[in-house]
């Protein structure tokens, strides 16, 4: 195959399906109980140098109380997938947990603004980045979740996207056409925030999914949080509407509020004076060291960090707008 160009980005990942076969082989996929609490889970199965991908889009159904877990066990040295990240972008950047990075969208959290310190780690000269746009990103999910090294697409031809990525530009075998290859993305670990998982992992969630289902193929380890845990009769009375299999899961966390302070479709809004004060805040230095330990690093878990921003008040008043707006709807 003729290579007509190509990026000069690095590829973080190794798209051999082969050698992420080797892995997902030898995994264990026991329908067994997979419940874990969240520091359990993090410590177990995410660690430092590992390429991390995140789920959710944007601030919706983003598993937030792991991001904060992560930063307060001090991950370090981590590849992420920056693709459709926000407010999971933001914490990470202030743990400065990776140093490696494909990038799509992430120093914005879109109609909010930009974050200051995802903007000032991203300038400093610690990470290495790759750029691509989030379909791009979405096609490497999918090769990966199909088994296959490379995925054709015919976005990012003729753009400075395209010089700073790692992907590749040929001629279709076909029709002689010109088509970018992107290469599969088979992340180390990931984690997808859900409304209902049963204690072997089998998941519900509602709202879009985005690449959510070929993340949970595609990555070698998959810790699910979950709204609440549930029967697994709830599970087998009606099968088409699990999403994610046990088979792919290795932890299951049951992490109510997980996604705050951003959205849960149909459960709850998101906190947007405390994602202001986020914003805000970052760009004093000292003022956001100290807002870091008063929300993630001196919070004993997810629980605290909710009772320190207005708890069980503040949750329901979060719930009540959502289901506000979608009876508007």
């Amino acid at each position: 195959m003729d290579i007509i160009d190509q990026g000069q980005g690095t590829l973080f990942a190794d798209p051999d399906p082969d050698k992420a076969r080797e892995f997902f082989r030898a995994k264990n996929r026991k329908m067994e109980n997979k419940v874990m609490n969240l520091k359990d889970a993090i410590t177990k199965y995410v660690h430092d140098g590992d390429y991390l991908a995140i789920g959710g889009f944007g601030a919706n159904r983003t598993p937030v109380a792991a991001c904060h877990e992560i930063v307060r066990q001090g991950r370090k040295n981590m590849g992420f997938a920056g693709h459709t990240a926000t407010h999971d972008m933001e914490i990470l950047s202030a743990g400065e947990i990776y140093n490696r990075l494909d990038v799509a969208y992430v120093v914005g959290l879109e109609a909010r603004g930009l974050s200051p310190c995802s903007r000032s780690y991203l300038e400093s000269g610690k990470v290495k980045v790759t750029e691509w746009t989030n379909y791009s990103l979405t096609a490497r999910l999918k090769a990966a979740a199909m088994g296959v090294p490379y995925v054709p697409i015919r976005n990012i031809m003729g753009t400075d996207t395209l010089k700073y990525s790692a992907a590749k530009t040929t001629k279709c075998p076909y029709t002689g056409k010109k088509v970018v290859l992107m290469p599969a993305l088979y992340p180390d670990v990931s984690i997808i925030h859900v409304h209902e998982a049963d204690v072997f992992g089998n998941s519900k969630f509602r709202g879009i999914a985005v690449s959510d289902l070929d993340l949970a193929n595609a990555t070698r380890r998959l810790i699910i949080t979950t709204e609440r845990l549930i029967r697994h009769d709830e599970i087998t009375i009606n099968p088409s509407l699990t999403r994610i299999p046990y088979i792919l899961v290795d932890a299951v966390c049951e992490v109510p509020f997980g996604a705050y302070p951003g959205t849960m479709p149909y459960e709850y809004f998101s906190d947007e004076d405390h994602l202001r004060e986020w914003m805000a805040v970052e760009k004093d230095h000292e003022k956001f060291k100290e807002f870091l330990s008063r929300n993630i690093f001196d919070c004993k878990d997810h629980d605290e960090y909710i009772a320190r921003n207005g708890g069980p008040k503040k949750m329901r008043e979060l719930r009540a707008k959502e289901l506000l707006l979608h009876k508007e709807v």
